[in-house]
């Protein structure tokens, strides 16, 4: 069997699996939903990453069952603790996909994403948020990213539920007037958010806080100090991540690399990056503060094909040939 990387990124909201050659081809590409094994368990997320394995072994002209890649590369939100990267690493292994097999956190996919070597600093903000930095000498840091009981603040759904925060408290006069009141009214369709309350507690409405992040977002464009408040508390933390992880490695005071990604961060025309960008010109002035411009499984991809080894050129005609290419979307 030729050398091949089976790379699997695994989001909140989405899953993308790769085919690449060891020459940085890719023979294929699909994506389906999201699969994150703390929010569907273990056996879905194997279910899920099991039917796009085999959409994209057909794709490529390959057997569906059985070995299709010589290294799996699968790096999977929810994968955040090492005992969970372990714990997957051999339900994965079990599957036999391949011969080797590395599971690690998606985080780490978005920094090879977004640089040459892998090294420097990810800060993703999506659905959750998290930080991971590897050093020049292999030292890597990183953070639980449990939520609130690992303090995390930050994070699609976060800050979605905190625009209904704002405007709840708005209407009965425990918090300060907002244009977030009668943006969520407009949202929910609603005369009064005490009635979304209770509809909401006896589950006649289904609470989605990520549809209201984009709102919040508007409403901070639009003037609103607290909405806008909210969103130079989520610079302040992505900033403040990507500080503590660069002090911890010692690279306050080095040329390196720290990469932004997920819809929250990449989705604001640049309020936030442009932001957190000036905050960090302040503690790191040589750092390099970037949009990660390729999918992560990309980086998953990359990964792969740094653990075989694999040519410089292959890197180049990887990122080339993804550019050109659309994934297809699973219909299992």
């Amino acid at each position: 069997m030729a050398d091949r990387v089976l790379a699997i990124d695994g989001g909140n909201s989405k899953t993308a699996v790769a085919l690449v050659d060891v020459e940085g081809r890719v023979l294929a590409q699909v994506r389906g939903p999201g699969a994150s094994p703390q929010n569907v368990g273990l056996p879905r997320s194997l279910e899920v990453f099991g039917d796009l394995v085999a959409e994209v072994a057909r794709l490529a002209g390959l057997r569906s069952t059985g070995p299709v890649a010589t290294h799996t590369a699968a790096y999977l939100a929810g994968a955040d603790l090492p005992k969970e990267e372990e714990d997957l690493r051999a339900a994965i292994e079990g599957l036999g996909w391949s011969d080797t097999t590395v599971v690690g956190n998606d985080t780490f996919a978005l920094l090879r994403a977004g640089t040459s070597d892998g090294i420097g600093v990810a800060v993703v903000c999506g659905a959750g948020i998290n930080c991971v930095a590897v050093a020049p000498d292999g030292r890597t840091h990183r953070f639980p990213a449990l939520g609130r009981i690992s303090g995390d603040w930050g994070g699609g759904g976060h800050i979605g539920s905190e625009a209904l925060w704002l405007a709840v408290r708005a209407e009965d006069g425990r918090g300060e007037p907002t244009a977030l009141l009668p943006a969520v009214l407009a949202h929910y369709g609603a005369r009064t958010l005490a009635e979304v309350v209770e509809r909401l507690h006896f589950e006649e409405l289904e609470f989605d806080p990520h549809a209201l992040c984009p709102l919040l977002f508007e409403v901070a464009a639009a003037g609103d100090a607290v909405a806008r408040a909210v969103v130079d508390r989520l610079v302040e933390e992505v900033a403040l991540l990507a500080s503590v992880s660069l002090r911890r490695l010692e690279l306050l005071a080095e040329p390196v690399d720290v990469v932004l990604g997920g819809g929250v961060l990449t989705g604001t025309n640049g309020v936030v990056v442009d932001a957190v960008r000036d905050r960090l010109r302040a503690v790191a002035p040589l750092a390099g503060v970037r949009v990660v411009d390729v999918p992560p499984v990309v980086g998953a991809a990359l990964l792969g094909l740094d653990a075989l080894g694999a040519p410089p050129v292959a890197e180049l005609r990887l990122r080339t040939a993804y550019e050109s290419q659309v994934p297809v979307e699973a219909t299992g």
